[in-house]
C-alpha cells in the first residue's frame, strides 16, 4: 500500500505540472505572489474557472522604473549607480517596498536582473526543491513590459561589469602600470596582466588565462608594455581627444539627453493626469456620502477612497521628484572653448611622467581595452566623457584606485550569531549587527527586520 501511494503521489504531481506548464504557455498565470510592478488580473472565465494574467500595477510600477533610471543616469549629476547606492537612495526619499518595509539589496538586485519587466516572464526556473531547471523546461509568458529592452541590456551590461567575480583583484587595479585593470585579451576575454623577461629588463602585457591554464585555456598573445601604452594613448590623443571630434560625441549625447527630457515631461504630465483624476474620483464620492447616496461605513467604500488616496500620493510623490530632476542643471552651456581647454588638459596628462596620476585621467576617458591579433580596441562612455568634461580640473577619474573587491570587516561579528543591544532598544528578527542590515528600522523600543 505505501509503495502504491507513493506511486501514485508521483503520477499526481507529474499532472499537476504538466498542467501549469500548459497554462504558463497560455500566457495565464499560476498564482504566488506577482512581481513588484505587477498585479493580477482575470483575463477570462472557463467553466467554473477563472483564468488571471498580469498586468502593470501603476502604484508601483514607477518605482521599478526609478531603479533602473538610477543605475543607468543617478541622481541629477551623479552618475550611474550601484545597487547599495540604489537602496540608500530608496530608503532615504521614504520609496518603500510593496508591503511598506525598506529596500533591501536582495530585491534591488532581483528587480534590476528580472526578465519579467521587459515582458518575458520565465516559469519553471527552478524545481519544487529549489534546484535549477534546464532551459527546456522553462515557459517564457509573456506579460506587459514596464522597461525597455534596450535599457534591460544596459543595466545587465554595468551589472556584469561591476561584479567582484569578474574584476581583477584590489591590490592589482591600483597599480601604478597604465592599462592593469582595463586590458583584456580579446580572444578569451581575460585580463592581460604584466610578465618580465630578462631578470624585469623587459615588461610584457601578456594573457592571464594563458598563464594559468596553458595554451588549453587559450592560445594567448604578449606585447611590449610600452608599446601597447603608447598606441593607446597615441590614438586617444589623435582620434578622441581633437576638438572637432569630441564636439560631435558630446552633441550625440546631449541630443540623448534632450530626448530622455521630453520623455520626462511626458512622464510627469502622465503623472499629475493620474493625481487629478484620483482627486476627482475621490470627490465624486464625498459628494455621493454627502448626499447619502454612498455609506461611510460600507467597507468597500472605505477601501476605495483608502486606495484613491495611496494612487494620488504616491503619482504627487513621483511628479515632484521628476520635475525635480528635469530642473536640475544641465549640459547646454557646453562651449567650443571649453572643449578645447578640456582636449589641452588631457594630453598633457595622459602624457606625464606620474604612473597613477596618469593612469587616473587615461581612465577617465577609456574604460575597456582588447587586444586582438590584428586589432586593438579602445572602448569608452560618452557620458563619463560628460562628466569628466564638466567636472573640469577637479575631476576624479572613476577608475581611482579604491579596492572595490577587497574584504570588509564588520563590527562585532564573528561566527557566533547573536542579537546586539542598541541604547535603549532592542533589535529582533534580526541576526547582523545593528546599523548593518538595510532591511532593520525603529519602532518604539525595538529595531524590527524586514529584511
Amino acid at each position: 500500500m505505501a509503495l502504491f501511494d507513493e506511486y501514485q503521489s508521483k503520477e499526481n504531481a507529474k499532472h499537476v505540472t504538466r498542467a501549469l506548464k500548459e497554462n504558463a504557455r497560455q500566457g495565464f498565470w499560476n498564482g504566488a505572489l506577482p512581481p513588484v510592478g505587477y498585479r493580477i488580473a482575470a483575463a477570462e472565465q472557463r467553466g467554473a474557472k477563472t483564468k488571471k494574467k498580469l498586468e502593470i500595477d501603476p502604484l508601483h510600477a514607477d518605482t521599478i522604473r526609478l531603479i533602473y533610471r538610477l543605475a543607468l543616469e543617478g541622481e541629477g549629476d551623479s552618475g550611474q549607480m550601484g545597487v547599495k547606492a540604489i537602496v540608500t537612495y530608496l530608503n532615504r526619499k521614504g520609496i518603500f517596498t510593496r508591503d511598506g518595509g525598506r529596500w533591501g539589496i536582495g530585491q534591488v538586485h532581483r528587480v534590476l536582473t528580472r526578465r519579467t519587466y521587459i515582458g518575458e516572464h520565465e516559469w519553471g526556473k527552478r524545481s519544487k526543491h529549489g534546484d535549477p531547471q534546464s532551459p527546456d523546461n522553462i515557459v517564457i509568458v509573456p506579460v506587459p513590459p514596464i522597461i525597455e529592452r534596450e535599457t534591460f541590456d544596459a543595466v545587465q551590461k554595468l551589472l556584469q561589469a561591476r561584479n567582484p567575480k569578474t574584476e581583477l583583484p584590489a591590490c592589482v587595479v591600483i597599480g601604478p602600470t597604465l592599462l592593469t585593470g582595463i586590458c583584456f585579451c580579446e580572444k578569451c576575454g581575460g585580463a592581460m596582466t604584466i610578465r618580465t623577461g630578462k631578470s624585469g629588463r623587459y615588461r610584457y602585457y601578456a594573457c592571464s588565462m594563458k598563464a594559468r591554464q596553458g595554451e588549453t585555456g587559450c592560445k594567448g598573445r604578449a606585447i611590449p608594455m610600452d608599446k601597447l601604452d603608447n598606441m593607446v594613448v597615441s590614438h586617444i590623443e589623435e582620434r578622441l581627444l581633437d576638438p572637432d571630434r569630441l564636439e560631435k560625441l558630446l552633441g550625440s549625447v546631449l541630443g540623448r539627453r534632450s530626448d530622455q527630457a521630453e520623455r520626462r515631461r511626458q512622464h510627469i504630465a502622465e503623472l499629475q493626469r493620474r493625481a487629478a483624476e484620483s482627486e476627482l474620483r475621490l470627490k465624486r464620492l464625498y459628494d455621493a456620502i454627502e448626499a447619502g447616496v454612498a455609506d461611510l461605513d460600507d467597507p468597500a467604500l472605505a477601501e476605495r477612497i483608502a486606495g484613491l488616496k495611496v494612487i494620488r500620493d504616491q503619482a504627487k510623490v513621483d511628479a515632484d521628484r521628476a520635475q525635480a530632476l528635469l530642473e536640475s542643471p544641465g549640459h547646454s552651456s557646453i562651449s567650443p572653448v571649453m572643449i578645447q581647454g578640456f582636449a589641452r588638459r588631457a594630453r598633457e596628462r595622459i602624457r606625464g611622467t606620474e604612473g597613477g596620476y596618469r593612469r587616473d585621467h587615461l581612465r577617465a576617458l577609456a574604460q575597456r581595452v582588447e587586444v586582438a591579433d590584428d586589432a586593438i580596441r579602445i572602448m569608452g562612455s560618452k557620458t563619463e566623457l560628460l562628466r569628466t568634461l564638466i567636472a573640469g580640473e577637479g575631476r576624479l577619474s572613476a577608475a581611482i584606485g579604491v579596492p572595490r573587491g577587497g574584504l570588509k570587516w564588520r563590527n562585532r561579528w564573528d561566527s557566533n550569531p547573536r542579537g546586539h543591544l542598541w541604547p535603549d532598544r532592542f533589535q529582533v528578527g534580526c541576526l547582523r549587527p545593528l546599523g548593518h542590515c538595510s532591511g532593520c528600522f525603529p519602532s518604539g523600543l525595538w529595531w524590527v527586520c524586514q529584511g
